[in-house]
C-alpha cells in the first residue's frame, strides 16, 4: 500500500512547516508554554503526548526542533494518508508515518539509532471527555471504534525495550572487540560506521511522557465554524463539535501548556547472564524487524523466555510513562471548580450558600499551592489573578459559570448554587465537550489525588475556618504576589532598567502581630516608587507599643519601575483595601496612616468609611506638587500610548530619571505612566475629601520639595470630618515620616494614643 512512497524526511518540506508553523503561531490566540528541565528535551529520545485537539499533534514537533533542532517522527492515525496521494507525500516528508505501515516499530527504532526524535500518541486518538482511568483506577480510554475502553497502545513503551536490548547486544560485541558483527549492523542500519553506532548504544533509552493542557476550554461559537455553515449545506455532529471547540482553542486566547514529565527508562540488562541470554538470541537475529518478531510461541525455549519477559516489562514501562504523563496536568481554575461541583453534588449538597462555595474554592487555591505534587496554572501562582475568589468576583471564571449555567449544568442565584441532576448525565463521545465542560475539566484532574485531595479538605475547611486564619493566607496572597512580580518583571527587556535600580531593602509587606495587643490596628501605606520598606522601622515602634501593623504593599511597587510602568492608581487602592480587610481580622478598630501618595490613598479609603475605622492620618499627601514640570506628564503619557500602537516604538519616554532621597528603597527610574497616575489620582482626592468622616491628622513639612504645603490647607478645609488637625513640621525634606523629622513619628503615635483613649470613653459610656 506504501510502495509507492519515499518515506524519507524531506528537510526542505519539514523546514518549511516549521517556518509558517512560527509565523501561524503570532496570529492564533495559543499563548504556548512548554516546560521542561534544562537538556530535558535533548536528552529524550521517545515523547509521549496525551491527545485532545488534532493541530496538537504538530505542535510538539515544532517546539522539539526549536529546542534541538531535530526532526521527529510522529506516529498518525492511517486514515490520514488513505485519501490524497499529495497529503500522503506532505505528511511522509515532514516525518509522519502511518500506525498500519508495516515496518513501523523497526523503522522508528533505526531512525532513533540515527539520532531523530520519535513522538507517540498512546491513547492512540483525541479523549474529548477526558477520561483516563476507570472507577478501579486503572488507566484506559474509550475507543469511538470499538464502542468500549481498552488500554493504552504500548508501541512506545515496545521500542524503547526493544532498543534496550539492541544496545546491550551492541554494547556486548564492543567488550568481546567483535568488529565483523559491529561493522555489520552499522551498514544495515545507514549509521556511517561503527563509531556512530557505539555512540548511539551508549545513549540512555529515555521516554518523556509529556501533558498538553488547554485553558480554559471554550464551547461558544466562533469564526470558523460560522465560515464553515455558511460554505457547507449542514455540517456533522463530529464536526461541528470539534470546530466549535478546537476553533475557539485555536482562535481565542487560550493557554496551552506543554509540561514533560520525569524521564522513564526501560529496564537494564546489566547481570552478566542478561547479556549471555540477549547474545544467544542474537544469534539468529540480522534484523530490527527479527528482533520485534520475537513470539511466545517461538520453537526456541530461550526465545519464549525472553519475548514473555519483554511482554511483562512492556507493561510496566507503558503504565509508568502513563501515570507520568497523566500526573503532568497544569492544574488550573475551572478544574478545582469542577471537581468542588462534582464534590458536593455526590455528598448529597445540590445547594451551597455562595460565600460557602467560595471560601471552598480560595482554600482549594491554597492548599495546591502547599502541595508539591500539583502543578500549577500560572493563574493559581498568582495571586493578583485569584484576588476575589472569596467573593466570588473572579473575572477569569465568568466563561466558566456562563456555560455552565447555559447548558444547565448549575443555577445561581443570591443566596445559593444549584448543581443540577444533569451534570451527571451520560453524554456521546462527540457530545461531551458541548454539554458538559464541567465533567470534562473534572475528569482530567482525576488521575491527581493531590489535587482531588485539596479539593476535598477546602469543603471541610470551610465552614469552620476563622477570620484570622483567613487572613493570614490572605496575608500569604500579598507576599507571594510580591514575589510573582520580581520573577515576572525580570525578564531580558526589563533587564537594562533594573540594573540601575539602587534599591536593597526588601520590598515585600509585613504584618506585626504583638503578643499583647492594645485594640487598635494600623495599616501602613507607604509612598510612590518606595515600598513597605519606607515605614517598616516605624511599624516596629508601633509593634513594640501595642499596635498590630499591616505594612502595604502597593501594586507596581518593590519589584520593578516596569511593573509600577503597567499599574493604574485604582490598582493601588485595591491594595489598600486588601490590607484593611486583612487587619480587620486582628483589630476590631482601626486606623490608616499614609505617607506622600500612601497619606491620598489612606484619604481615598477613608471616603468608602470602611467598617472598623477609626481616624485617618495622612502625612506629606499631595493635592499640589512643586514640581511644575508635572503639567506636561498627560501629554508625554499620551505621546506613549500614541508610539506603544506601533510594534517599531515603546514610547517618546518611558521613564525619567529620579533623584531619590532614599535611594536604597525607591525606584531609580520613575514611569511616565506612573506619573501620570499620580495626577489622576490627585486630582480625584478632593472630590471624595468631603465624605470622609472619620478623625483626620494631616502633617505636612513647610518646605517640602516635592509637596507644596498648601495641599495641607486644601484638604482640611475639604475634610468632611468634625475632628481634624493639621500638624506643620519645620522641615526641607520630603520624607518627613520614616526620618522622623521634627518627631513626626511621635506626633502620629499621639494621634493613635487619642484614638485609643476615645474608644476607652465610649466603652465606658
Amino acid at each position: 500500500m506504501y510502495e509507492k512512497y519515499d518515506l524519507n524526511i524531506k528537510q526542505s518540506t519539514y523546514d518549511w512547516c516549521l517556518r509558517a508553523f512560527s509565523v501561524l503561531e503570532n496570529r492564533l490566540g495559543l499563548n504556548i508554554k512548554f516546560h521542561h528541565e534544562e537538556g530535558q528535551v535533548e536528552a529524550g529520545q521517545i515523547f509521549l503526548f496525551n491527545h485532545f485537539a488534532r493541530f496538537e499533534t504538530i505542535i510538539p514537533q515544532y517546539l522539539i526542533n526549536q529546542e534541538t533542532g531535530a526532526y521527529c517522527r510522529c506516529v498518525a492515525t492511517k486514515g490520514l494518508f488513505a485519501g490524497s496521494e499529495g497529503v500522503a507525500k506532505f505528511l511522509f516528508g515532514v516525518g509522519a508515518l502511518p500506525n498500519d505501515l508495516p515496518g513501523l516499530l523497526p523503522m522508528l527504532t533505526a531512525e532513533i539509532l540515527r539520532g531523530r526524535k520519535v513522538i507517540v500518541f498512546p491513547e492512540g486518538g483525541m479523549v474529548k471527555d477526558r477520561r483516563v482511568i476507570d472507577e478501579k483506577g486503572l488507566y484506559n480510554v474509550f475507543s469511538p471504534t470499538a464502542g468500549e475502553r481498552r488500554k493504552h497502545h504500548q508501541r512506545a513503551a515496545v521500542i524503547a525495550l526493544t532498543l534496550e536490548v539492541f544496545k546491550t547486544r551492541i554494547r556486548s560485541l564492543e567488550q568481546k572487540g567483535d568488529h565483523p558483527r559491529l561493522e555489520r549492523w552499522a551498514k544495515t542500519l545507514d549509521l556511517g560506521g561503527v563509531e556512530a553506532l557505539l555512540e548511539a548504544a551508549h545513549k540512555p533509552t529515555l521516554i518523556i511522557p509529556a501533558n498538553i493542557t488547554f485553558y480554559p476550554i471554550r464551547n461558544t461559537d466562533n469564526a470558523a465554524h460560522k465560515m464553515a455553515e455558511i460554505f457547507s449545506k449542514g455540517l456533522s455532529p463530529r464536526f461541528n463539535e470539534e470546530l466549535l471547540i478546537e476553533g475557539n482553542i485555536l482562535l481565542k486566547e487560550t493557554d496551552m501548556d506543554i509540561r514533560l514529565g520525569d524521564a522513564v527508562e526501560p529496564k537494564k540488562f546489566n547481570r552478566w547472564w542478561e547479556r549471555k541470554v540477549i547474545d544467544e538470541v542474537f544469534l539468529r537475529i540480522f534484523s530490527l524487524d527479527e528482533l520485534f518478531q520475537l513470539k511466545t510461541f517461538s520453537e526456541r525455549w530461550i526465545e519464549r523466555l525472553v519475548a514473555i519477559f519483554l511482554a511483562r516489562e512492556t507493561r510496566r514501562l507503558r503504565d509508568t510513562c502513563m501515570h507520568e504523563m497523566y500526573s503532568r496536568v497544569t492544574v488550573n481554575l475551572s478544574h478545582l471548580t469542577s471537581e468542588l461541583i462534582l464534590r458536593y453534588l455526590d455528598s448529597g449538597q445540590p445547594e451551597v450558600a455562595p460565600e460557602v462555595f467560595n471560601r471552598a474554592l480560595y482554600l482549594a487555591i491554597k492548599n495546591i499551592q502547599d502541595e508539591p505534587s500539583i502543578h500549577p496554572h500560572r493563574i493559581l501562582r498568582n495571586p493578583e489573578a485569584y484576588f476575589g475568589a472569596e467573593q466570588g468576583d473572579l473575572r477569569k471564571l465568568g466563561e466558566f459559570w456562563a456555560a455552565a449555567e447555559e447548558k444547565g449544568l448549575v443555577e445561581r442565584e443570591a443566596d445559593r448554587y444549584r448543581f443540577l441532576p444533569k451534570l451527571r448525565e451520560d453524554y456521546e463521545f462527540d457530545e461531551v465537550r458541548l454539554n458538559n465542560l464541567v465533567q470534562v475539566y473534572a475528569n482530567e484532574i482525576a488521575p491527581i489525588a493531590g489535587a482531588k485531595r485539596a479539593v476535598e479538605q477546602a469543603i471541610k475547611a470551610a465552614p469552620k475556618t476563622d477570620e484570622q486564619a483567613l487572613a493570614l493566607l490572605r496575608f500569604d496572597d500579598e507576599v507571594k504576589a510580591h514575589d510573582w512580580c520580581r520573577e515576572t518583571y525580570s525578564q531580558p527587556r526589563h533587564e537594562k532598567i533594573n540594573q540601575a535600580e539602587t534599591a536593597t531593602e526588601s520590598g515585600a509587606p509585613y504584618l506585626l502581630l504583638p503578643e499583647r495587643p492594645n485594640g487598635l490596628g494600623v495599616v501602613l501605606v507607604h509612598g510612590f516608587l518606595a515600598s513597605p520598606a519606607e515605614l517598616r522601622e516605624f511599624g516596629l515602634k508601633l509593634e513594640a507599643a501595642g499596635y498590630s501593623v499591616m505594612g502595604v504593599r502597593l501594586a507596581g511597587h518593590g519589584t520593578s519601575p516596569w511593573d509600577l510602568r503597567d499599574r493604574k492608581w485604582e490598582e493601588w487602592l485595591d491594595s489598600v483595601r486588601r490590607g484593611y480587610r486583612i487587619m480587620s481580622a486582628f483589630a476590631e478598630r482601626i486606623c490608616l496612616v499614609g505617607f506622600s501618595s500612601g497619606g491620598v490613598l489612606s484619604l481615598q479609603l477613608a471616603a468608602e468609611q470602611p467598617d472598623g475605622l477609626v481616624g485617618v492620618a495622612a502625612i506629606s499627601a499631595p493635592v499640589k506638587f512643586r514640581n511644575r514640570n508635572l503639567i506636561f506628564v498627560p501629554l508625554m503619557h499620551g505621546a506613549n500610548k500614541l508610539t506603544g500602537w506601533m510594534p517599531s516604538f515603546e514610547g517618546v519616554m518611558q521613564f525619567h530619571p529620579n533623584k531619590s532621597e532614599h535611594p536604597d528603597i525607591n525606584y531609580r527610574n520613575i514611569p511616565v505612566r506612573g506619573l501620570y497616575e499620580l495626577r489622576r489620582m490627585a486630582d480625584d482626592l478632593t472630590r471624595r475629601l468631603p465624605v470622609v468622616n472619620s478623625p483626620a491628622l494631616i502633617v505636612q513639612g513647610t518646605e517640602d520639595r516635592v509637596v507644596d504645603p498648601k495641599s495641607a490647607e486644601i484638604i482640611l478645609r475639604e475634610l468632611g470630618s468634625e475632628r481634624k488637625t493639621v500638624h506643620m513640621v519645620n522641615a526641607k525634606r520630603h520624607g518627613i515620616l520614616n526620618e522622623n523629622a521634627n518627631d513626626c513619628q511621635e506626633t502620629v503615635m499621639s494621634f493613635l494614643s487619642s484614638l485609643s483613649v476615645e474608644d476607652r470613653i465610649e466603652e465606658r459610656s
